[in-house]
């Protein structure tokens, strides 16, 4: 029998604290080694036994749970998920830890319906699953360029009206899960301000990916914004999947733009890139680029075939500089993948399939 993943829970709320050991317990893979109400008494838990996975809260007595994964990542770095209740505030502040390397953010369960309950089992046993997998490096702080946000227009012009009618537009179709905010962060800072337009999925809670699109248009040249239904895809712009929803990419005549549906889970995931690629693999053809990151599991890599029969181009991040070589290496498995490249050269390389 493998040996189980031992993950600490950390959360000032002994109700929090009582549902995550039962979640967790209740799969034969995973080992909750204890569960502290603050960073304090989850260093005395440590000093004894080091956790494979760290659950981690983010407001708490004493010290917060941002504060205390500074600390670890920069001294002895535990692949830590972040379990934070769905409020703006929290989300901003979530922003910071996936800067100072958390895996991934997941939302706290709450009492709701049977279905409900068993989702969110699903997700979160799976978190601690992608989490155990990660490969986590010290934290160093790094300096990131940050311009004033100018439109497009400061750039370039705006395109004339016959540009959109061209049944050769191309559309950059993203899918991440483990390791994908900062994969993520990497890509679009190399993007030029007339790139394609991009259409991504990144497996996290809603409201999350509001601040996380909001902290990536910051940074970047190119606009980021969370999805909203019926939104658009234009060249230098990002459409993020809003979380717990699913994103089509759509077509009418020769604009594209994206639906935004509620609906069960596929391949395990809400959004899921799955719908996303299918979508694309549908309604863009040929004129889709496809590109699949770091992520535990399977999600996408069924669709990135279907892009790939349809005439799409296929990228995906290559196993050295993924976080979690899960979801590109399941697509590369299944033949439905063009090119491998590294994290830092997947925007060169589809930025000329994009010309070509």
């Amino acid at each position: 029998m493998s040996k189980k993943i031992r993950i600490l829970i950390v959360d000032d709320s002994a109700l929090v604290r009582q549902t995550l050991t039962s979640i967790y317990s209740s799969d034969p893979e995973i080992e909750v080694i204890g569960a502290a109400g603050d960073p304090f008494a989850a260093a005395e838990i440590m000093r004894e036994q080091i956790p494979d996975v760290l659950s981690l809260d983010v407001e708490m007595p004493r010290m917060d749970g941002i504060t205390f994964l500074k600390k670890i990542m920069s001294q002895h770095p535990i692949p830590t998920i972040i379990c934070s209740t769905l409020t703006e505030k929290n989300a901003e502040t979530t922003m910071k830890a996936l800067e100072y390397g958390a895996v991934s953010v997941i939302q706290k369960p709450k009492v709701g319906t049977k279905q409900f309950m068993e989702e969110s089992r699903i997700m979160l046993c799976d978190e601690v699953k992608a989490a155990a997998k990660a490969k986590v490096q010290k934290y160093v702080p790094r300096t990131l360029k940050v311009s004033q946000k100018l439109t497009a227009d400061a750039m370039l012009p705006k395109p004339a009206s016959k540009a959109m009618v061209q049944t050769t537009e191309k559309v950059l179709v993203v899918g991440a899960s483990t390791g994908g905010t900062e994969a993520l962060l990497t890509l679009l800072q190399a993007m030029p301000v007339d790139c394609p337009g991009i259409v991504i999925v990144q497996h996290m809670p809603e409201k999350f990916t509001a601040a996380f699109a909001q902290r990536l248009n910051t940074l970047c040249d190119i606009t980021v914004k969370e999805a909203a239904d019926n939104d658009t895809v234009l060249r230098g712009q990002a459409l993020i999947a809003p979380g717990n929803l699913h994103m089509l990419l759509k077509r009418s005549g020769a604009r594209y733009y994206v639906q935004i549906k509620d609906g069960p889970l596929v391949s395990r995931h809400r959004p899921s890139v799955d719908v996303l690629f299918r979508s694309a693999a549908r309604y863009a053809g040929k004129n889709a680029v496809g590109v699949i990151m770091t992520g535990m599991g399977d999600d996408g890599a069924k669709a990135m075939l279907e892009m790939h029969e349809a005439g799409a181009v296929t990228v995906a991040q290559d196993e050295a500089s993924c976080v979690v070589f899960g979801m590109p290496g399941e697509a590369i498995k299944l033949g439905g993948v063009d090119k491998v490249v590294p994290l830092n050269l997947i925007a060169p390389t589809v930025l000329q399939l994009c010309r070509d």
